[in-house]
């Protein structure tokens, strides 16, 4: 299934990602409750700024990172839950 595109554009080196799901089930087959799922720490950029004058991004659109815990503020745009973050709170793209 395709996602329609975002209708946000990031500023400088600001990125949108969309988080992966959360664990249902750990490994073992164990139901994880709602209220014990940890955040998740990976996801997909979906959008991505200009970069700053001197520093071009290394994301682009597309791409699966790893980022941090408590890294980005939490965004609802056009009912999608999305995280925006500045390229240095991304740690590796996978």
């Amino acid at each position: 299934m395709a996602k329609k595109s975002l209708n946000i554009t990031p500023l400088a080196d600001r990125v949108v990602v969309r988080a992966a799901v959360a664990e249902e089930k750990t490994s073992g087959g164990i139901i994880i409750p709602d209220t014990a799922k940890e955040k998740p720490q990976r996801g997909i950029i979906v959008a991505v700024g200009n970069g700053k004058k001197d520093e071009p991004l290394t994301v682009k659109v597309g791409d699966s990172v790893l980022y941090g815990k408590y890294a980005g503020t939490e965004l609802n745009v056009d009912g999608e839950d999305l995280l925006i973050m500045r390229e240095s709170d991304i740690f590796a793209i996978l």
